[in-house]
């Protein structure tokens, strides 16, 4: 069952639900979603050093990205067909019996922009920032500031609490991520 706005508001009041900063509700919480904010970190891929990526190629590490910052009101420009990691202004935590799903924006998607390829879910037990996985399908260039509406989070109750939710998983890769850290898959 997924939350109404009701329920989101109260789980955020008995800390079932903990985000910090916490978004202003008026503006940010949908009928069944809230708002996430962009952050100002930025992890771009360096295209033009390497001719492909190989994730199980341990000489790569930290080599194929870097991290961009951009400041308070400068854009991070988002070309057609680039890829980039990015994160949001909040961290966020989940008890065990809940997931969160990562959306994007209508207003935003109307502009090309996507803000996950594939990696929608937080698992119950999750905690950190949420790393965007974000990419311009679009034909133009796209202005994106620190400090706006980038994304949203729906929230789904489990049938019961996870066995093992993230944060007692021994490889919880992401646990606890400030940062658009670039892909752990050696680790599998």
């Amino acid at each position: 069952m997924i939350l109404s706005d009701r329920d989101i508001r109260k789980m955020l009041r008995g800390g079932k639900i903990r985000i910090k900063p916490m978004p202003d509700l008026g503006e940010a919480l949908g009928s069944c979603s809230i708002d996430l904010r962009l952050g100002h970190t930025f992890r771009i891929f360096e295209h033009s050093r390497y001719p492909y990526f190989d994730p199980f190629n341990k000489d790569y590490s930290g080599e194929v990205t870097s991290e961009v910052e951009v400041r308070d009101k400068e854009p991070f420009i988002l070309q057609p067909g680039d890829f980039v990691l990015a994160t949001t202004i909040e961290s966020f935590e989940l008890p065990g019996d809940l997931l969160a799903r990562l959306e994007g924006r209508s207003s935003l998607g109307r502009l090309g922009i996507v803000v996950h390829s594939t990696a929608s879910i937080f698992e119950p037990g999750w905690r950190g920032k949420v790393v965007m996985e974000m990419g311009n399908m679009g034909r133009m260039p796209v202005a994106l500031y620190p400090g706006m509406r980038i994304c949203a989070l729906t929230f789904e109750e489990l049938s019961s609490p996870a066995e093992v939710p993230y944060n007692k998983k021994k490889k919880a890769k992401y646990l606890n991520q400030e940062s658009p850290m670039e892909s752990k898959i050696r680790e599998d």
